[in-house]
């Protein structure tokens, strides 16, 4: 199996480092231009399925892929984001928003904790590996999301794990 990763394009509250987590924020005009972008690298690939939160931002971004990659687009949704509760909307680079950052088991207030949100991730990608071996997955989705699936595969140490980031509309790959 081949698994692709890729986070949703831009929003406004990305372009303002706001933390997005599970407010339905919709894709902004640059967001549209690096899905599309996006969608052109994929063209060639032969994509059978994508995977995609229920988010309108992650729907927006894998419908637009799909425009390239005719590959049926189903919605999953232990895909969406992680709940990070009265942080949401806040600056992603505040003290707090850190803070519980660093915590793996710690909740944020409200939501859910780093722990919880691998607690759902984990088996999903145990499960796409038994019912999808012989096929290619694009999994379209959020970048906390993408930090656990790359702590799935790779040996992270907590100062890489914190660091991690990915782009909006950036591409992972693994091989399985």
């Amino acid at each position: 199996m081949t698994l692709y990763v890729t986070r949703h394009g831009e929003t406004a509250w990305n372009a303002e480092n706001k933390v997005c987590g599970r407010t339905d924020v919709p894709l902004n005009d640059k967001g549209r231009e690096q899905a599309r972008a996006l969608a052109e690298k994929l063209a060639g690939l032969n994509i059978h399925r994508i995977l995609t939160s229920p988010l309108s931002r992650v729907r927006e971004t894998a419908a637009i892929i799909a425009q390239k990659c005719p590959a049926p687009v189903q919605v999953e949704p232990r895909l969406i984001e992680q709940d990070y509760g009265i942080l949401e909307g806040t600056d992603r680079l505040g003290e707090d928003c850190l803070n519980h950052k660093r915590m793996f088991a710690f909740r944020y207030p409200g939501g859910e904790s780093m722990m919880q949100l691998a607690g759902r991730i984990y088996p999903l990608l145990d499960e796409l590996q038994t019912r999808y071996r012989d096929e290619s997955l694009l999994l379209v989705c959020h970048g906390g999301i993408c930090r656990v699936i790359d702590s799935y595969f790779s040996d992270l140490t907590n100062d890489a794990f914190f660091h991690f980031s990915m782009p909006n509309a950036g591409l992972l790959t693994y091989t399985l």
